[in-house]
């Protein structure tokens, strides 16, 4: 982990665009267009493709130009947790290659986008490709999770979304830990109109998903859900939020085993959110 923290710090996002006032935008102000390319992510669009519209009803409402380049697929990143790394370079290089003509990548995924920084480059300058890793560095650095797009490139907090419900928020491991993405999550929910933002109790502690963590150590895992789960109900929360659809499935999974009646929601779906729709 230390090692991939210092990938980050060498790795950074666009710098942040100009703000006239010194302060963050709202949503009725007009911004740059620019234009993104979203990279859905497998779990988002096998089984969760809700996640992906809203992302992209999020971006558009915005002003903000979305691309879907159709020869994207896997980022890889479960073959090399998996330790299969010369499987996942052929995958790797799919992704450089369907995104190479992006200015900017964007993804409704901490996870995804940590693979794309810190596993991409570094697989394939191992295999020893390193036209391969130096394509994938610069492809790293122009890739986005989703609130960092909107906080750090569009500078906008107040999205102009409206959802009356009482909501909490788990920062996941790779958005908290890989992508260092801080309040901005928080920042976000705390600017939609209606919505109580209430803090989850050991918030920073993981799930117990993990991706295949979680079919390894099916014990662990449901030990370390169970407390997430538990810390999630002392809320009061009608909603569970967070970046990551893969963390979302493991405690929306809890949640309806034991009949909660608490929803799992990407940060996305409540972004999008105005009132005027679903």
């Amino acid at each position: 982990m230390e090692a991939a923290a210092g990938h980050a710090r060498a790795i950074r996002p666009p710098a942040r665009r100009a703000i006239p006032d010194g302060g963050p935008r709202s949503a009725a102000t007009r911004v740059t267009r620019i234009r993104v390319a979203l990279l859905a992510t497998c779990l988002v669009d096998t089984l969760f493709p809700d996640v992906g519209r809203a992302t992209v009803r999020l971006l558009e409402r915005l002003g903000v130009d979305v691309d879907f380049p159709s020869g994207q697929a896997c980022c890889g990143q479960m073959h090399v947790n998996a330790g299969y790394p010369e499987q996942a370079l052929a995958i790797i290089r799919n992704h450089v290659a369907a995104f190479s003509g992006a200015e900017l990548v964007v993804a409704p995924s901490g996870s995804c986008v940590g693979a794309v920084r810190h596993q991409q480059a570094r697989v394939a300058r191992q295999a020893g490709d390193l036209a391969l890793a130096r394509d994938a560095e610069a492809l790293a650095a122009r890739t986005l999770e989703l609130t960092e797009l909107l906080v750090d490139v569009l500078a906008i907090e107040d999205v102009g979304a409206r959802f009356p419900h009482r909501v909490t928020y788990h920062p996941t491991c790779h958005a908290l830990r890989l992508l260092r993405v801080g309040d901005r999550p928080r920042r976000l929910l705390s600017r939609v109109r209606g919505l109580e933002l209430v803090e989850l109790g050991d918030a920073e502690v993981c799930c117990g998903f993990g991706g295949t963590f979680s079919v390894a150590n099916p014990d662990v895992s449901a030990a370390m859900l169970g407390d997430k789960l538990s810390r999630v109900l002392a809320t009061g929360a009608e909603v569970v939020t967070a970046v990551d659809v893969s963390c979302l499935m493991h405690i929306a999974g809890g949640l309806s085993r034991l009949r909660t009646g608490v929803r799992a929601m990407h940060l996305a779906e409540i972004l999008a959110t105005t009132g005027d729709g679903p």
